[in-house]
């Protein structure tokens, strides 16, 4: 029983490689709570999980007990069915501004609960707040409404959502336990369960801007999520995708809003690897939704849907239902821009070989688009555009890149980095990274394993798939 269990005990039995039954991860999620277990004997715990790691049941159960140890919001009522999908993290990854009105065009309803900006990656509250107005949706009701009127809804965590999450997060960036598998998939299903999601499609990236280095990493990871969504009821599918260049060709948050709604508006030449990871999700919240048979299927309806303009449509009342002004966004597309300009040209003809998503990404926090913590404040207009991406030819002197700053400072700090993220050669002969990181398709026990189509270019962004629907 509850009162018969101490915190020493459980610290005990995870260190020894044991498994911590249901009783037990509540006790120490209701501890961590209240205060009643120090933050030393969670810290304690936190590493011993991470070096013994968690069966799929223990996984499954911490979700549980985080789930219920706050508030959810509760979307009974509303017709769904109700799908989302949650990113992993990137650079330039603005996946969620053009997915979401995309999906909720089909009558699929899609509660999103996102996250800002940390590290090299982007957020994408961080993104939509850089419109004029926009607000987060602040409470339940608010979320409910907005839901209902326009298919999709962007929120953040509020402290009420899951708190078990913020408190053992605090501990485990302080104590070098952010890497461990189960404790980031019961942090990631917590919060989307917490929302109301039925089904739920993962980004979860791999490369040298993702936080999964390598394609093992990443599939170790989607495996967990895959297994323990399944055994908490849910229907899910983990894509894995490329994350070693910066998607599309605008880095910063209302470039990266004005970029989603230039390739919702039909403009999305260059932008091809954007649109391919973009289509490939949305197509599977398609068939997790009932509204497709297979993802080619949701393909093919996604781009029929998005030729007829009403995406672009429903991304415009979107911004209208969360207090923003549509009329100033659209006038702000090309505009709005930070006033410090530096261009990085080309210093030889040959092709682009790669761009280095990891300095792309803290390129764009020297310039204020994101954030080395929490508190800190990030410009709106900053950003980074490209003119040239991978596999393109350049001539000397040619704009490679243009980048907007708030500060003479900032500009040259960001400048310095991207003179490093962008390798110049005389062909493309050399193996990219992407190339190098590519899969074939993977199984999982009881799961369906997605091998990738021959006919899908060689250089696909799509690494591998893991469907448990």
């Amino acid at each position: 029983m509850l009162f018969c269990m101490r915190a020493v005990d459980i610290i005990r039995k995870k260190r020894d490689g044991g498994e911590l039954d249901g009783e037990e991860l509540r006790f120490l999620i209701r501890g961590c709570l209240d205060g009643s277990i120090p933050e030393y004997q969670v810290a304690a715990w936190l590493m011993a999980v991470y070096f013994q790691g968690m069966s799929d049941r223990e996984t499954g159960e911490l979700t549980r007990q985080m789930i219920d140890s706050g508030e959810r919001i509760d979307l009974a009522g509303i017709p769904g069915p109700f799908v989302d999908k949650h990113s992993t993290g990137g650079v330039g990854d603005k996946v969620s501004l053009i997915l979401a009105p995309l999906v909720a065009c089909f009558g699929i309803k899609v509660p999103m609960m996102s996250g800002r900006s940390l590290g090299h990656t982007g957020g994408t509250l961080d993104k939509l707040e850089a419109i004029p107005g926009y607000r987060i949706a602040r409470d339940p009701g608010e979320f409910r409404r907005i839901l209902t009127k326009t298919g999709y809804a962007m929120t953040g965590q509020s402290e009420r959502i899951v708190p078990a999450d913020r408190v053992l997060y605090a501990l485990r960036d302080v104590t070098a336990t952010v890497e461990s598998i189960p404790l980031i998939t019961a942090s990631i299903l917590s919060k989307k369960f917490a929302e109301g999601a039925e089904s739920l499609v993962f980004d979860v990236k791999c490369g040298d801007g993702a936080f999964m280095k390598t394609l093992a990493e990443a599939e170790e990871l989607a495996e967990s999520l895959a297994r323990t969504g399944k055994k908490l009821g849910r229907k899910i599918v983990a894509v894995i995708t490329d994350m070693n260049e910066p998607l599309g060709r605008m880095v910063g948050n209302f470039l990266e809003a004005e970029e989603s709604a230039l390739c919702l508006r039909g403009d999305t030449k260059g932008r091809e690897d954007l649109m391919e990871v973009t289509l490939r999700l949305s197509a599977w919240m398609l068939v997790a939704g009932g509204k497709a048979k297979s993802p080619e299927e949701g393909i093919d309806r996604c781009r029929t849907m998005l030729e007829g303009g009403e995406p672009y449509r429903r991304f415009l009342a979107n911004i209208e239902a969360q207090g923003g002004d549509p009329e100033a966004f659209e006038r702000g597309i090309g505009t709005l821009r930070a006033p410090v300009r530096r261009t990085l040209r080309a210093t030889k003809n040959g092709w682009i070989q790669r761009i280095e998503a990891y300095k792309t990404g803290l390129a764009s926090v020297a310039l204020g688009a994101g954030r080395n913590k929490t508190t800190d404040s990030v410009y709106p207009y900053v950003g980074i555009l490209f003119f040239r991406k991978y596999g393109e030819p350049v001539q000397k002197d040619e704009p490679v890149l243009e980048l907007y700053a708030e500060t003479e400072k900032a500009a040259d700090d960001a400048l310095s980095l991207l003179q490093e993220a962008v390798h110049i050669g005389p062909s493309l002969d050399k193996k990219s990274p992407r190339e190098e990181s590519e899969g074939t398709g993977s199984t999982v026990s009881g799961m369906r394993g997605s091998e990738r189509n021959g006919s899908t270019p060689r250089k696909s962004l799509i690494l591998k798939e893991i469907v448990a629907l």
